[in-house]
């Protein structure tokens, strides 16, 4: 079996302290935090002081989605393969060979540069990515792992003699 050259998950902290729904999130928190505290201080309770606590839950309900979202994901990266481990209790594998990736895009908005986070978006020639590219969102160190990705794709094209050529048709829009 291949070594992995590189193994994450897309980051629950990295989209908190990288994305504006992050931000909003610890927002919510902590205004249903601060406020059930204030409100349990409160003898007795005033009318709306029943918003905090709805805040606080929906704050946890909304992290601990996104943890488990990400938790399901795991991607790993060998000299030859992306793979993508899928599942928390029914799991499932899919991979993707490097010499086949025809693309690899990185989009970040001013929030995730500050946090050095990214989402990638791979395009290849493989069964998994023919519908549509294969989005990785809120991965940490985004730029280097793009970096290192680029570099293993040329390695195992030239390794195995693989070129990309692309075809167009000269005729398209003509009538």
């Amino acid at each position: 079996m291949p070594q992995a050259v590189d193994r994450f998950r897309s980051s629950t902290l990295g989209w908190l302290r990288g994305t504006l729904a992050g931000w909003g999130t610890i927002l919510l928190l902590l205004a249903g935090l601060i406020g059930s505290i204030w409100a349990l201080a409160q003898r007795p309770v005033e009318g709306w002081a029943w918003l905090f606590p709805v805040a606080l839950v929906a704050g946890l309900g909304l992290l601990l989605a996104k943890w488990f979202a990400n938790l399901a994901t795991i991607y790993e990266v060998t000299d030859d393969r992306l793979i993508l481990h899928n599942g928390i209790v029914r799991k499932s594998i899919d991979e993707i060979e490097l010499y086949r990736i025809k693309d690899v895009r990185i989009d970040f908005t001013i929030i995730n540069q500050m946090a050095d986070l990214g989402t990638i978006s791979i395009t290849s020639s493989d069964e998994t990515t023919r519908e549509a590219p294969l989005v990785i969102r809120d991965v940490d160190h985004a730029r280097a792992r793009r970096e290192k990705l680029r570099e293993l794709v040329d390695a195992a094209r030239r390794n195995r003699g693989v070129r990309e050529i692309d075809m167009v048709h000269e005729d398209i829009g003509e009538l």
